[in-house]
């Protein structure tokens, strides 16, 4: 089973590398990086039978990159792997075409059984959590929350905001201007009833959107 690792975090890597390796999967990493700009270019070598993808790389958002993935390789399916609890970002993954989400935090037999879920079986891997989540979030539930309506990209915004940084970094990181950064707060702040960066940055705190 050939299987390439994307994560930002070496040591993060390393140990779900121990992980596979210790298994009886008969694995091959055939490749890890740190991410999306290095991924692609080794799609463009290698053709892995699942990607093991972290939600947060430095150089895009995992949500971006599952997009790009969906329509450029459809065949090759990917487990998305986040220290965000499963009502954060999972059904925004199966949205964007991920096959599977794992909390980092699950046990190493959950990731082996999610990844013989998605190869061998060519199933989407849904753990109970991710069942619930997906379940109370496709409903008409009145009791959804602020930062549940917001696109991808705006919940992007309100993430960095979020963990401090200041508009002209959030610009360099995802490759906009200033002026759009600005756009995007105003929509973010307008659609969750906020009326400074203070009270994003409460809000998320209070709903455990920082990591």
């Amino acid at each position: 089973m050939k299987i390439i690792i994307v994560d930002d975090h070496p040591l993060m890597r390393i140990g779900i590398r121990n992980v596979l390796i210790e298994s009886n999967l008969n694995a091959e990493i055939i490749g890890e990086v740190a991410g999306a700009a290095a991924l692609l270019n080794l799609l463009s070598k290698k053709t892995p039978d699942i990607i093991l993808l972290d939600i947060e790389l430095s150089d895009r958002n995992g949500i971006d990159i599952l997009h790009d993935l969906k329509k450029m390789y459809p065949q090759i399916p990917t487990l998305v792997l986040s220290m965000h609890l499963e009502e954060h970002f999972a059904l925004r993954a199966f949205k964007a075409g991920a096959s599977g989400y794992l909390n980092k935090k699950a046990y190493r037999t959950e990731l082996i059984k999610a990844i013989r879920k998605i190869v061998q079986e060519n199933k989407l891997y849904i753990n109970a959590e991710v069942a619930e989540e997906l379940a109370r979030q496709l409903t008409d539930d009145p009791e959804i929350l602020p930062h549940q309506q917001l696109s991808d990209r705006e919940y992007e915004v309100l993430s960095l905001i979020a963990n401090g940084k200041k508009v002209s970094e959030i610009a360099d990181m995802l490759s906009l201007s200033v002026q759009t950064i600005h756009s995007y707060r105003r929509r973010i702040k307008g659609k969750m009833n906020l009326d400074s960066n203070a009270e994003i940055i409460r809000y998320a705190l209070e709903h455990e959107l920082v990591i």
